[in-house]
Parts: structure tokens; C-alpha cells; sequence
């Protein structure tokens, strides 16, 4: 149950935040920042209004998943530097003398009361508004793009993983005392998952009966993961009788490097607040998803002019949407539609008086067919005609004409309106000076994960990442918000 009223925090210590949380404290500034009543009009209909027990107020169950992100830790880490971090109490609305939740609560809070609430486009929205209230973003420019994030399963068998998180904790504990070896029990030699789990469970009490070393943080955030997997873990088996990650896909960066996860796609204002996301499963199209970050971005209030990206938004329906949208497409086309994938000595030349192909042998096409390809998705192209008999005795063979051929012929697409107009758009200086600005973004990708913990998934599951991706982008957000407001002072 919550209550309609607010609360105000009573307290003969409460002056002691004066004192020890500084003005300039970022945590401060984000509370005097942003009024996250929201999070309540968003939640209430998600509890009781007039039946049960007090539950903890849902905006500082949220504040709590926004530190977690901020600070990129362990749920039972975050609660336990709350019980002496008094900018964490600040920032939390507690009293300094107030006990904290238990860390269990934050999953459940997670799982139960953020399902179907739209947490990513509310947030981001949220810190739009702010942005646009305080006369930040002044560009007419997006840029877009896409970030991979790593399954926590990584493709790995169950019992591979809580080996892996287990090895961590052992080796942690061994920096510190060596003697521990022959404490912890021997290693399972089975195959079953259950066995796994419960060497596990064996090697977090030998830890836990060793308070002198459990303490050391570089341990006890070893113990402290290793418990929320086994957690996890039990959790999805007793549910499913699964502990892989099932919504997670194989997507690829690169022709030879792949990962294991899941994708989100960003749309970033030139100031660098992002102005709208989209997450979805790995092996998903960074193309596909042009048109949802546009209208997202447009929805928060955003006004633009000029899209920015990288050559997979060069899409033929991502230039016709642009364009019927008065929207300039800041994105190279494809090596492939502008050269061709044909290598430069493999060309033949074009006798433009007769209309035909010549080639390299100084034989002219004799006829050719125009093919429209309809039903494909494919451009038209015009397909040329050889006389197959010149072929068979021709000294310049090799390579060129397969023996046993029934025909020759040298094809060439022919190229949309879309993108020959593309095509010369990429070549003026307009163009290649606002693509100099795409570095922007690749950024803002760099700090989610290696600042805020967007590498790998926190939790299993599409809406699991959808939650970590809002907090993140949320918070990644308010700290760009509070920089420039700052700069302009």
C-alpha cells in the first residue's frame, strides 16, 4: 500500500546533509534538478491505495536502480554504501538514522511494478523536457546509431558461467590468503547444473565464515555477485527449468567478430543528450529502426532538421522517408550501390555511341535485356550479351569465361532516383562537414558501457535490458544536463 499524501522526513539529524553533502555534490544537484513525482503518477496504479502494510515509496526504489546505474554496482553493494554514504540518504529522502530496504526488494520492484509501464521513452522524455525547459539542446540535428550489449550468459553453458563467477571470488580470496585453498570444498565433477549451484552455495559460506577477508571490497563484490547469479540462477530454474539467457541473439559487429545480446538503438542531439532509444535483440538491422528514433525523438518535443549516420541508415525507405519528411539524411550510401561490387580490373568499357558493353578483348556486346526485378527488393538492371563463340577462342579467357557456358554477360544496376540524388548529396561540402560530427555519438556509446555498466546485461531476459537501458540513458542524461548548466554559469 502507498499513500496518496506525501511524507516529509522528520528528523533532529537532518541538518547534519548541510554539513556533509555539498552544494556541487552531484547527487544533490540532480534531487534540486529534477521532480521525480512523475515516477509516482507513472507507478500508483501498479500498488494498493487502501489495503495492506506501508510499502517502501516507490520513487526511492527507483532512486535506488538510478545509484545502481550511476555507480554501476551490485544491488546488495548499492544498499549496503546507502547505510553510510550520506549524500546516497540525501539523495534517497531518508533520515541519516533510517535502516535501509533489503536488496531482495529491488528485484521484485524490478520484475513486479516497472512491467508495461514504458520506462525507457518516460525517462528519456523526462530528460528531454528538462533539457528543452532549461534552453540546452538548440541544435536541429540528430545523430543515431546503434550499441551492442553482451548477454550475462555470453553463450556460455549455465555451468560454465558459475564456474566463471566462482573462479573470481577463489582468486580474490587466494590475493589475500593463499592458506584458503584448503578450506574450499572440491570441485564438481558432474555435468548437472544442480551440483554447480550447490558448490557454489559451499564456496560463499567458506567465504562468509571468513568475516576478516569477506569484508576486503575487492572480495565481498566477488560474494556479492556471485550470490545474485546463484539467485538468479536458482530463480529461472524453478520457473522454466532454464538459466540461459532465451531472448538473446548472435549479432554481428564485424564480418569476422560477433556477440551474444542484445541492441540499442539511439538517437543523440548534437549537445549530446540522447533524445530517443529502441532496444531489441542482436542480430536486429541498425537501418530498420531509423524511422522509430525519429518519431520517438519528434514525440519528446525535439525539433530537427538533419539525421546523422553511418552508411547502414542509407537505406532506399529510410532516403524516401526523410525526404517526404523535409529531412536532411546525413549518411553515405553503400560502397556497393555507389562503385558496384565488381573489382576495377573486372570492368568493361561503355561505348557510348553504340550503346554497349566492350570488353577487354575489344569484343562489343551484341544484345541487351533490360530486367526490372520486381518483387525482390532489388534495383533494375540491364544485363549484356556476348557472343558466346568469340568467348570459347578468346585469349583473354581466363577468368572471364567459364568453359561449358551457354552464354556471357556483363549486368550493371541501374540506380534509384532515391539514390543517384543521395549519391550526389554525399559529395557536396555540406554533406562531409556535418558527417565529421557522427564521432559524437560513438562517445556517448563508450561512456554507457564502460561507465555505467551497458557492456553486459545486469539480468536475463529482453525487459530485464530494457530497465538497465532506461536507468543508464536516464542518468547518462542528467549528469550531461548538469555539465552544461554548469558551463553556461
Amino acid at each position: 500500500m502507498i499513500s496518496n499524501q506525501e511524507s516529509f522526513t522528520l528528523s533532529p539529524y537532518i541538518a547534519i546533509y548541510d554539513l556533509v553533502v555539498p552544494k556541487d555534490n552531484m547527487l544533490r544537484q540532480i534531487k534540486e534538478l529534477v521532480d521525480f513525482s512523475f515516477i509516482l503518477e507513472e507507478l500508483k496504479t501498479k500498488y494498493c491505495l487502501d489495503n495492506g502494510r506501508n510499502a517502501v515509496p516507490p520513487i526511492r526504489m527507483f532512486k535506488y536502480l538510478l545509484l545502481k546505474s550511476i555507480y554501476d554496482l551490485s544491488d546488495v553493494d548499492i544498499v549496503q554504501r546507502s547505510r553510510y554514504d550520506m549524500s546516497f540518504k540525501y539523495f534517497l529522502d531518508m533520515a541519516p538514522e533510517d535502516p535501509v530496504i533489503d536488496p531482495s526488494s529491488l528485484t521484485k520492484f524490478r520484475r513486479l511494478r516497472l512491467k508495461d509501464v514504458g520506462l525507457l521513452d518516460l525517462l528519456i522524455g523526462k530528460t528531454v523536457e528538462i533539457a528543452l525547459e532549461k534552453e540546452i539542446i538548440k541544435s536541429k540535428t540528430i545523430i543515431v546509431d546503434s550499441t551492442h550489449t553482451q548477454s550475462r550468459y555470453n553463450q556460455k553453458s549455465p555451468k560454465e558461467f558459475l564456474q566463471e563467477k566462482s573462479k573470481n571470488l577463489r582468486k580474490a580470496v587466494y590475493q589475500i590468503d593463499e592458506s584458503m585453498k584448503e578450506k574450499f570444498p572440491p570441485k564438481s565433477t558432474s555435468d548437472e547444473v544442480e551440483d554447480e549451484l550447490n558448490y557454489c552455495r559451499q564456496v560463499i559460506s567458506v567465504v562468509e565464515s571468513q568475516p576478516q577477508i569477506a569484508v576486503i571490497p575487492n572480495v565481498n563484490e566477488k560474494l556479492n555477485v556471485l550470490h545474485e547469479v546463484v539467485e538468479d540462477y536458482t530463480e529461472h530454474m524453478s520457473q522454466m527449468n532454464c538459466s540461459t539467457d532465451t531472448d538473446a541473439r548472435v549479432g554481428h559487429k564485424t564480418a569476422d567478430s560477433s556477440f551474444f545480446g542484445y541492441k540499442t538503438h539511439i538517437a543523440m542531439s548534437d549537445e549530446r543528450i540522447i533524445t530517443a532509444a529502441v532496444v531489441t535483440t542482436g542480430e536486429k538491422s541498425d537501418g530498420k529502426y531509423l524511422q522509430d528514433l525519429i518519431e520517438k525523438s519528434q514525440a519528446t518535443g525535439m525539433e530537427f532538421s538533419t539525421v546523422i549516420g553511418d552508411t547502414a541508415y542509407s537505406e532506399k525507405d529510410n532516403i524516401s522517408y526523410t525526404k517526404e519528411n523535409q529531412l536532411e539524411l546525413i549518411s553515405k550510401l553503400h560502397p556497393h550501390i555507389t562503385h558496384g561490387t565488381r573489382a576495377k580490373e573486372d570492368e568493361f568499357e561503355f561505348n557510348k555511341d553504340a550503346g554497349m558493353f566492350v570488353c577487354k578483348a575489344g569484343h562489343m556486346a551484341i544484345k541487351k535485356k533490360y530486367e526490372e526485378r520486381k518483387g525482390q527488393d532489388k534495383n533494375p538492371r540491364i544485363k549484356f550479351f556476348f557472343d558466346i563463340e568469340k568467348c570459347k577462342g578468346c585469349p583473354l579467357r581466363e577468368g572471364c569465361y567459364k568453359e561449358g557456358a551457354k552464354s556471357k554477360t556483363y549486368s550493371i544496376t541501374v540506380k534509384s532516383t532515391e539514390h543517384k540524388d543521395q549519391e550526389e548529396f554525399q559529395d557536396t561540402e555540406r554533406f562531409k562537414q556535418l558527417a565529421k560530427t557522427r564521432y559524437k555519438i560513438e562517445a556517448k556509446n563508450s561512456e554507457l558501457k564502460h561507465r555505467h555498466g551497458f557492456k553486459i546485461a545486469n539480468s536475463s531476459g529482453l525487459f530485464g535490458m530494457e530497465i538497465q537501458g532506461a536507468t543508464a540513458i536516464f542518468a547518462v542524461n542528467l549528469k550531461r544536463i548538469l555539465k552544461l548548466l554548469n558551463e553556461k554559469e
